[in-house]
C-alpha cells in the first residue's frame, strides 16, 4: 500500500454534490489553484461569473458539481455541464481543481469517475475539456481516464486562454 492509499484508508475523503454553503470555499480553492498555476485571469475559469455562485449555477445547468472534503474541509472540486455551441450529447468537464496538498491521493480520479458516471446517466455520450499546457499532471490523469487530445476546441466555453483540448467518448 502506497502512502496516498494509506492516508485515504485512514481518512477517506467525502465526495458529495455541492451545497449552497460551499460556494465561498470552492471559489477559494479554485482561485488558489489558478494563482498557483499562473493561469491568466482573463479568458480562464478565474473570470467566470459563476465562480462565486457554483451551487446556483449547477442548479440551472444540465450537469452536476461535486466537492471533496478531507477532515471537514473542502479541498477539491469538479463537475460537468452542458457545452454551449456543441451537440446536445457532449458535456464539458468543468472546474476540476485540487489543492496542491491533495494531489496524488486519487481525489481527481474519483471526481472524474463520478462525473463520467453521472454524465452517462444524464444521456451524454462524450465529455470535452480544456486545460493549459503547463497542467501536465492533470493532462496525465485525463489521458489515464481515456481522454484523447483533439485538434480544435468544441463549443463556446469563453476560455480562450486554454489551448489544450481533450475529448472522451463513452
Amino acid at each position: 500500500m502506497n502512502l496516498a492509499s494509506n492516508i485515504l484508508a485512514k481518512n477517506p475523503p467525502l465526495i458529495r454534490e455541492i451545497q449552497e454553503q460551499d460556494n465561498t470555499a470552492i471559489a477559494s480553492v479554485i482561485r488558489a489553484v489558478l494563482i498557483e498555476m499562473e493561469v491568466p485571469k482573463v479568458g480562464s475559469a478565474y473570470a467566470d461569473p459563476s465562480l462565486d455562485y457554483m451551487y446556483q449555477h449547477y442548479q440551472q445547468d444540465q450537469g452536476k458539481y461535486y466537492v471533496a472534503e478531507l477532515n471537514g474541509e473542502i479541498v477539491a472540486g469538479g463537475g460537468f455541464g452542458s457545452l454551449p455551441g456543441a451537440p446536445a450529447d457532449v458535456c464539458e468537464l468543468q472546474k476540476m481543481y485540487l489543492l496542491s496538498q491533495t494531489r496524488g491521493l486519487g481525489l481527481g480520479q474519483k471526481l472524474i469517475e463520478r462525473c463520467i458516471e453521472d454524465a452517462k446517466a444524464m444521456g451524454y455520450a462524450q465529455c470535452y475539456l480544456e486545460t493549459l499546457p503547463n497542467m501536465l499532471a492533470a493532462q496525465s490523469l485525463y489521458k489515464k481516464m481515456g481522454f484523447v487530445y483533439i485538434d480544435q476546441p468544441m463549443g463556446s466555453t469563453g476560455h480562450n486562454a486554454c489551448p489544450v483540448w481533450m475529448l472522451l467518448k463513452f
